[in-house]
């Protein structure tokens, strides 16, 4: 091995422990959460796409982990940022943890690669940009990637908490 191919493979290593640092973290602020919520849940850790990801996920029913999602996401959004904060509390360092609760991000996720593929395939056909509803960062980052999975290029328009997604034709 080179000197060169010896610090990637430390430092990927050294990556992989800091996020899993900060899953553990995490995990802890969320039990101590549901445990003053009085709610059941199991936290589930792994490590996407370069970034630390918590679920919570639980056996029974998911109504009261509902809760935790809120209306179109925004209570899964105010503790992302706040288990975020925790981590970087204890870490020093910024956070790009992501969170799930019930599976709502993950049906989230489907539902906005499809909005996205459908877009692009809009795109495609017409020859036109298609615009489409604003979006919080997390949707549009999605939609982004969809549309470049299926071969065209995105932009995002306007201003927070107007930004929107363009798909922009070939």
């Amino acid at each position: 091995m080179t000197e060169g191919t010896t610090s990637a493979a430390a430092e990927g290593a050294d990556t992989l422990t800091r996020l899993e640092q900060e899953g553990e973290i995490a995990a802890d602020y969320l039990e101590g959460l549901l445990d003053i919520a009085d709610l059941d849940g199991d936290i589930d850790m792994d490590v996407e796409a370069d970034r630390a990801s918590v679920s919570i996920i639980s056996d029974s029913s998911s109504r009261d982990l509902n809760k935790l999602v809120g209306r179109d996401g925004e209570v899964l959004e105010a503790l992302q940022e706040l288990t975020r904060l925790a981590v970087h509390r204890e870490t020093g360092d910024r956070s790009r943890l992501m969170l799930d609760i019930a599976g709502y991000r993950a049906r989230k996720r489907a539902e906005l690669s499809e909005l996205g593929a459908k877009a692009a395939a809009e795109a495609k056909n017409s020859g036109e940009p298609v615009k489409l509803k604003p979006m919080t960062p997390f949707e549009r980052k999605v939609v982004h990637d969809a549309v470049k999975a299926a071969g065209l290029s995105s932009e995002s328009e306007g201003e927070e908490p107007q930004r929107f997604v363009v798909v922009l034709p070939a």
